[in-house]
């Protein structure tokens, strides 16, 4: 079992930047695939980026592509997504979420991560 906890969101102008940390529990982090998704009211949860076990392969969503950073610190149990650039269309809940299994690579399939975290609001002021 995996507990992931997101810290790091909140209100920003547009332009601006913030980093989110998503801190595991458990022994087995080192060896899953880690996401991150976002939910925006009224819409549904969307891919943002993911990151394979060792850190070597990232994927990001082409809306976030070049503004966004996804990184992990296995020795700290934690993933981190840092955003710059942000815009208003950018304001959302954020999850981290982990694909169980190990070794498995990431993906950008929402269904196919087995652990969430309770999410971090981020909103984007104009």
């Amino acid at each position: 079992q995996v507990q992931l906890v997101e810290s790091g969101g909140g209100l920003v102008q547009a332009g601006g930047s913030l980093r989110l940390s998503c801190a595991a529990s458990g022994r087995t982090f080192s060896s899953y695939a880690m996401g991150w998704f976002r939910q925006a009211p009224g819409k549904e949860r969307e891919f943002v980026a993911a990151i394979s076990w060792s850190g070597g392969s990232t994927y990001y969503a082409d809306s976030v592509k070049g503004r966004f950073t996804i990184s992990r610190d296995n020795a700290k149990n934690t993933v981190y997504l840092q955003m710059n650039s942000l815009k208003p269309e950018d304001t959302a809940v954020y999850y981290c979420a982990a694909r169980g299994g190990r070794l498995r690579p990431p993906t950008q399939d929402r269904m196919e991560y087995d652990y969430w975290g309770q999410g971090t609001q981020v909103t984007v002021s104009s």
